[in-house]
């Protein structure tokens, strides 16, 4: 991954499960869908296959594999759903308010997910005040991870260079994303899918800068890079 020799100036954070705890959620509205629709998918294919990636990303891995993507109604539905489940249970990761105020550097998201579904997210977590305006979705760029027009666009959009912008990310998908976009990667294997999708043995191979798990220590770790 890549690297310079001074400090970042701006952190890039996804939004599902870096920022709220929804993986365990949307997955399992997903594989419910997707069965009901005719589709043998398991909770292990989903993580497999769909993690950090947007519904046209899966759709057409869908009409690849099965001949058939979920119509626009069914999107919709599977949509609505999802977010009837966030208002019930969504939760923010453990520790990220206290990240997010000990950064001490801009910082914005940028997500697989539509504009309103990361909204939502970080408003129903307390969370969307802290990034006002700064909210980039894969639906503002061409392609979505793990090609790295998200994080490209996000950083012109902050006045920030590529490699000065550190991306915070769960997925492999994002971190293949940073990597091309030659940012520094920092994988967060702290939330409650990382056990049943594996995360810490996907994520090692792809070699971030750093793997971690408790979301309270990112300021430190972003720290120790600038004094390094």
């Amino acid at each position: 991954m890549g690297s310079t020799g001074r400090g970042p100036e701006l952190v890039i954070f996804d939004c599902d499960g870096v920022l709220v705890d929804s993986e365990p959620l949307s997955i399992g509205i997903l594989v419910e869908t997707l069965n009901e629709l005719g589709f043998p998918v398991s909770v292990a294919d989903c993580y497999r296959q769909f993690l950090g990636r947007s519904l046209s990303s899966m759709n057409s891995t869908l009409r690849e594999t099965y001949g058939r993507a979920l119509s626009d109604a069914e999107l919709g539905a599977m949509r609505e759903c999802l977010y009837q489940v966030y208002r019930r249970e969504l939760k923010p990761i453990a520790g990220v308010a206290h990240a997010l105020e000990g950064l001490g550097l801009p910082f914005c998201v940028a997500s697989s997910s539509q504009p309103d579904r990361i909204r939502l997210s970080l408003q129903l977590t307390g969370l969307l005040s802290y990034f006002g305006t700064n909210i980039f979705s894969s639906s503002m760029v061409e392609h979505g991870k793990p090609a790295p027009d998200l994080f490209l666009y996000a950083a012109r959009q902050m006045g920030a260079a590529p490699q000065d912008c550190i991306v915070v990310e769960d997925s492999p998908a994002g971190i293949v994303a940073a990597g091309r976009a030659a940012m520094r990667a920092f994988a967060f294997i702290g939330g409650s899918h990382a056990g049943p999708a594996g995360l810490r043995e996907i994520v090692a191979p792809l070699r971030p800068n750093c793997i971690f798990e408790r979301m309270d220590d990112l300021p430190d770790l972003i720290a120790g890079l600038s004094q390094g």
